[in-house]
């Protein structure tokens, strides 16, 4: 199945057909860099990020943009409270942004402009939008006319009275009409000014986009990003401003991430449900927020609990786990997989890589679908199932393994190694994994590591002896510190209540 996509703007899947070939210009409105970042811009940016890694795991050659926005009013207006100047502000947000993005592993877009840097372009695209007359001026401040252009309102399919219902409207009776939106700003007190043919002053929020994705990606590129909060009014104004000047449609396909809640509600400081990156990275390892946000389709709603996120820190364990066996068996072995591959394959061994290639293809089939990787991630878990009853079925004393069943296995590890590529996880050993996860698990238990163990040691010895009270009484002492122990067939396993 080729890769298609569900376009904002269509509404209905397209096959993906880049504008120049192999090569495809990707743009995601990136931050206004006022303060820390939250949970909800890790699940925006980690969800376009492995949708960049998987184009590129496809042949395409990828270049992506991704803005800072450096001059806004929340900007100035901390500036201002802290008494400094804004770039003071901005610079110190984009390098905390960048600790916290290196931390997630997300890849480094090809370029991260700076509006700042970029007041030439926009001042000349202010002037084009002039020359077109769909601008006016009005005491330095510059508005784009809405009414000028017969598509506004195409990607949130709204008419231009439910779009005014629907917007927060700056009242100004300067306006020609009330959604009329500025392009550019007259300077007050206090605040950083650049010149213009105007009068000095700074870009209104819309224009910078429009100005920036062209300088890097042209006149007409294939794929705009965002949150699905952008829609309007900020996607809706970039597409009127943008094709007022250029023409045609400016974007090809237009993706929107969907939102993150906590405990079901909108994330808000007021609420005290406000969780940082750099907050949510102390509770949990990196691989294990991207493997939770990408567990779910990149439109979808997420909400983020301690619930949702432990459950799939449990699969992304067990991932490992699998991992971890591949590992210790194809080591023990110390075959070339290339001899491997040469050599006849048995029955079982036959029908193992060719239920490898069918989980491959799987996993494929689900990307192309609009980058489905809630599906990728489910067929991930069948091949971890598949691998996992293969090992069982080769044990024995020696844990070594002939030629045909080395190159099955070796097969299923870069499989999973394949998919990590794409995911951002498998990116560390197994055993720096587990240890990561325990130790987050544990930074707010009493209890010492060796105690824990030494009591879990305890506990059994008492039940091996049959002495229930004794075994009971340990495992409500290890309660009381939130460590839950759990008896199953295959021996006593213990976790830890956050």
């Amino acid at each position: 199945m080729p890769l298609r996509i569900v376009s904002s703007l269509s509404k209905r899947r397209e096959d993906f057909q880049p504008i120049h070939d192999k090569k495809i210009g990707l743009y995601v409105c990136g931050l206004t860099v006022y303060d820390v970042c939250h949970i909800g811009h890790a699940r925006t940016f980690l969800a376009f990020d492995a949708i960049v890694r998987y184009l590129r795991f496809l042949g395409y050659d990828v270049t992506y943009v991704r803005n800072f926005t450096d001059v806004e009013d929340k900007i100035i207006k901390r500036a201002l409270q802290e008494g400094v100047d804004s770039r003071v502000v901005s610079e110190r947000y984009i390098r905390q942004a960048e600790e916290d993005f290196d931390a997630l592993g997300m890849i480094r877009p090809s370029v991260e402009p700076k509006v700042t840097e970029h007041m030439g372009e926009i001042i000349a695209f202010v002037q084009a939008l002039m020359d077109k007359g769909v601008a006016y001026a009005v005491d330095g401040d510059v508005y784009y006319e809405v009414n000028k252009f017969s598509g506004y309102g195409k990607l949130s399919r709204r008419t231009p009275d439910e779009l005014q219902a629907g917007a927060r409207v700056d009242i100004d009776e300067r306006k020609r009409n009330p959604l009329d939106f500025a392009l550019w700003k007259s300077g007050k007190p206090g605040e950083p000014v650049w010149e213009s043919p105007w009068g000095l002053g700074r870009p209104g929020w819309h224009i910078e986009c429009s100005a920036m994705a062209t300088k890097y990606l042209g006149d007409h590129f294939d794929i705009h990003a965002g949150g699905a909060d952008l829609v309007f009014p900020h996607h809706e104004n970039e597409i009127a401003q943008s094709e007022a000047v250029l023409g045609g449609d400016w974007v090809k396909y237009w993706l929107h991430c969907g939102t993150l809640n906590i405990h079901h509600e909108k994330m808000s400081k007021s609420l005290g449900n406000y969780l940082t990156i750099q907050d949510a990275l102390r509770r949990y390892h990196p691989e294990v927020l991207r493997f939770f946000i990408l567990s779910f389709h990149y439109g979808s709603i997420i909400d983020f609990s301690d619930a949702f996120v432990e459950e799939k820190e449990q699969g992304l364990e067990r991932l490992y786990h699998v991992l971890q066996q591949l590992d210790t068996t194809l080591d023990a072995s110390l075959q070339d997989p290339a001899l491997a591959a040469a050599s006849s394959l048995s029955h079982s061994e036959s029908e193992m890589v060719t239920r490898l290639a069918e989980l491959r293809q799987a996993f494929i089939e689900a990307m192309n679908d609009d980058f489905n990787t809630a599906e990728a991630a489910g067929v991930l878990f069948q091949t971890a199932a598949v691998l996992k009853k293969y090992l069982l079925s080769l044990e024995d004393d020696t844990h070594t393994i002939g030629g045909g069943s080395y190159f099955a296995l070796n097969q299923g590890r870069a499989f999973l190694k394949e998919v990590g590529q794409i995911f951002g996880i498998f990116q560390c050993s197994p055993d720096l994994l587990f240890q990561s996860v325990l130790e987050r698990k544990l930074q707010n238990v009493v209890l010492p590591l060796p105690e824990i163990q030494q009591m879990i040691s305890d506990r059994s010895q008492a039940r091996k002896t049959k002495d229930w009270k004794r075994a009971d009484a340990i495992r409500q002492a290890l309660a009381d510190h939130r460590i839950l122990v759990q008896d199953t067939p295959e021996g006593t396993t213990w976790s830890v209540r956050r």
